[in-house]
């Protein structure tokens, strides 16, 4: 099988319907064990309704640091709870806010998680 470029998968993808196109990332994320990124459906989507329809599906959350405030031990005990990070990891976390803390959990565990942190005394932002 001969390797197709860039231009020519665009090409061959804006034949696709919008269903054909959610069932091939669909076995896409099934044969290469990951998960589309919404920028990624969306761009690959190329239409303001699928943008929309993206944002309103959203059910994987990124739990930043922004900032670990005062209490900075607390957060990072915090981050160790949240996390299977060791201390010296979980101490390069907070040392290196903002950053993720969580990437691609549910609403629930996101906002779980953010509490926890605002709790420690962290500024935290969900995406």
């Amino acid at each position: 099988m001969a390797k197709l470029s860039s231009e020519e998968l665009i090409e061959a993808f804006k034949e696709l319907t919008l269903i054909e196109l959610s069932e091939f990332v669909k076995k896409f994320e099934e044969v290469f064990e990951v998960t589309a990124a919404a920028p990624v459906a969306v761009a690959a989507a190329g239409g303001a309704a699928a943008a929309a329809e993206e944002v309103e599906e959203k059910d994987s959350f990124d739990v930043i640091l922004e900032a670990a405030g005062e209490k900075k031990i607390q957060v990072i005990k915090e981050v160790r709870a949240l996390t299977s990070l060791g201390l010296g990891e979980a101490k390069a976390v907070v040392d290196g806010a903002p950053g993720p803390v969580l990437e691609g959990v549910n609403k629930e565990t996101a906002e779980k998680a953010k509490a926890q942190l605002e709790e420690a005394g962290a500024t935290v932002t969900l995406k």
